[in-house]
């Protein structure tokens, strides 16, 4: 299956990232190794539900997750209606497709009093680690970015003067979070640091390793989950559950709702409205505390 045309259309017409291209790839790839696999490959315009049916079968056999299933059916979906839209296929066999049921995923955030923990009371090396480690940490629970989005911070998206930080998020989006200025004391730390490294390959890159290259997802997955291991004794620690609490805690404080959708990134309000219902035990110690008729 030809599969350029639409990748190329994903990143110049719709905005994809690079790496959200790279998963429909991957994808894509996937269904055509195993209908090849079943002997059926005579091009796109042959493809059936049924063949796609058979594929989600082998899926579940395999022991994927209906969340992953359903992400590679919907990459599929896409690459049917850029065909259609082409005229390259009559039909799309996934037109009727109906998702696969999956469970509501409970991201608890962290407390307050865990995040003060990790960022007042554990020991951060004053060295180019420790001061990076600390930044990467007080930029989560301060900006409320992304992991994908922290990795690929470039220098200029400081903007010190005016106190900013400018992310680029999905679909090649940008938006500007304010910087606190415990966190821009701490970026000041960091830069002079950076500069005394003894080589820099990525030199327009925010974040880097000791041997001065690019940061990398895996690296930065592994600072917040060792630090929060010391400080919390929930199941997940991730920096996607540091970007929960920063949502939570600031709906908590009575942030009004499309404000945090607007610093989050999000495209829709019904994105952010995951992470009111989080404050909704707040609400209820605030009502049970203040409301006139309740038994204190």
């Amino acid at each position: 299956m030809p599969f350029k045309p639409f990748l190329d259309y994903l990143l110049l017409e719709k905005n994809y990232s690079k790496l959200t291209a790279k998963a429909y790839q991957k994808d894509l790839e996937h269904f055509l190794e195993f209908i090849k696999a079943e002997g059926e490959t005579k091009g796109p315009h042959a493809v059936n539900y049924s063949q796609i049916r058979s594929w989600i079968v082998h899926l579940v056999e395999n022991n994927i997750s209906n969340r992953s299933i359903n992400r590679k059916i919907s990459a599929l979906n896409s690459y049917f209606k850029f065909l259609l839209k082409l005229g390259d296929v009559k039909v799309n066999p996934l037109a009727k497709h109906r998702a696969l049921k999956t469970s509501k995923k409970i991201q608890v955030p962290f407390s307050e009093s865990e995040i003060a923990t990790v960022l007042d009371e554990l020991h951060f090396d004053d060295d180019f680690n420790g001061i990076r480690n600390k930044l990467i940490i007080e930029l989560f629970y301060s900006t409320g970015i992304r992991r994908i989005e922290l990795v690929e911070l470039k220098l200029k998206s400081i903007d010190r003067s005016n106190k900013t930080l400018k992310v680029l998020g999905k679909r090649n989006k940008e938006r500007f979070v304010p910087l606190l200025e415990t966190v821009l004391q701490t970026i000041n730390r960091y830069l002079k640091s950076r500069e005394e490294l003894e080589f820099i390959k990525d030199t327009e890159c925010l974040f880097l390793t000791k041997k001065g290259v690019k940061i990398y997802e895996t690296l930065v997955y592994r600072i917040i989950n060792d630090y929060f291991s010391i400080a919390s004794s929930k199941v997940k620690k991730s920096p996607h559950i540091l970007r929960h609490s920063f949502a939570t805690h600031l709906l908590n404080q009575g942030a009004d709702l499309n404000a945090v959708k607007e610093l989050l990134g999000h495209s829709s309000l019904a994105a952010t409205q995951v992470y009111a219902h989080s404050s909704i035990a707040e609400l209820k110690k605030v009502y049970l505390n203040t409301h006139p008729r309740s038994k204190k």
